[in-house]
């Protein structure tokens, strides 16, 4: 549970000393993976290959200031391999996205990339995430769903996006030492503005 986010896992994080870390916050963000495929994958590969059930993954773990962030930073650590890159796509769909992501924020984060996505991992498989089943939720009963399942998140540090009337992903904010947190300004105006029901595509 996540409840110990903020002690094992934390010395994952704080590998990294705060004056090396150019960042004041995690943002987790987790794609409902049927949504992101009925709007742009194939159905029939990869990622969007039903025999891969996949529900949520990971589609990032991003630094963020208290408003925006930093990206595509030059970093001193070395890039993963592909096969580093190849083993988180059970976590994040595809081995391209977790490449794409060390590039663009992994780099930012002040790990070694073996560290940064170990990490991920570990934060995946801690969340107790809901795997609606009817097709259908709201956005806050969706964001209600997940804090009920992981009681030490704060209701300020979880929130629900949706797009072309799909929900889209649940972002869930934390500081650098992994403990819950309130999102930025900025991270809580993407949150979904839309109180009916949102299409959920069930996992196939």
């Amino acid at each position: 549970m996540i409840k110990w986010f903020s002690l094992g896992l934390g010395l994952v994080a704080m590998s990294a000393s705060a004056a090396e870390r150019p960042f004041d916050y995690y943002l987790l963000a987790l794609t409902w993976t049927p949504s992101w495929c009925a709007a742009e994958g194939n159905p029939g590969e990869g990622q969007c290959d039903p025999r891969r059930d996949l529900g949520f993954t990971v589609h990032g773990l991003w630094p963020q200031y208290e408003a925006g962030w930093p990206e595509d930073c030059a970093s001193a650590e070395a890039d993963p391999s592909r096969r580093e890159t190849a083993a988180m796509a059970d976590v994040m769909g595809s081995g391209s996205l977790a490449w794409y992501q060390w590039k663009k924020h992994g780099r930012c984060a002040g790990l070694p990339a073996r560290d940064y996505f170990g990490l991920i991992r570990r934060l995946h498989d801690a969340l107790d995430l809901p795997r609606p089943g009817e097709g259908r939720a709201t956005a806050a009963g969706l964001e209600a769903a997940i804090l009920a399942a992981n009681p030490a998140l704060s209701s300020d540090g979880v929130i629900v996006t949706c797009r072309g009337g799909r929900i889209a992903e649940v972002r869930i904010c934390l500081t650098p030492e992994l403990a819950p947190r309130a999102c930025g300004a900025d991270v809580l105006a993407d949150a979904c503005r839309s109180r009916g029901p949102q299409e959920m595509p069930p996992v196939p």
